[in-house]
């Protein structure tokens, strides 16, 4: 039974058996995808958006107002390819790409 609080990340499993199983490549937002079989994930760590989420939280709490606070861009973004899936779907990974990936799952 589906959860109403269910999002992407947390269908990510899911979503990839899917993917591979209809011959799609995904390219998601977080390399945990690429670990349950997405081809690719290009964005910023989570870990990194928490503790940014959590430092937003705090300022509010003590006293900021939320419309004052900055916008604030990512400033780290990781590369995670899944190499195997790339076999799957018969798709060839540019050896220039697979050198700038931060994570290769083979």
């Amino acid at each position: 039974m589906r959860h109403c609080h269910e999002g992407l990340y947390d269908l990510r499993e899911r979503i990839s058996v899917l993917a591979l199983t209809h011959r799609l490549p995904i390219i998601a937002y977080v390399p945990e995808f690429t670990d349950v079989g997405a081809l690719m994930s290009y964005g910023p760590p989570r870990r990194a958006m928490y503790r940014r989420t959590a430092d937003y939280v705090k300022k509010i709490l003590a006293g900021a107002k939320p419309a004052d606070l900055p916008v604030e861009q990512p400033t780290q973004m990781e590369l995670s390819i899944n190499l195997k899936t790339a076999k799957t779907l018969g798709i060839l990974i540019p050896e220039g790409m697979l050198a700038r990936a931060d994570r290769v799952i083979e």
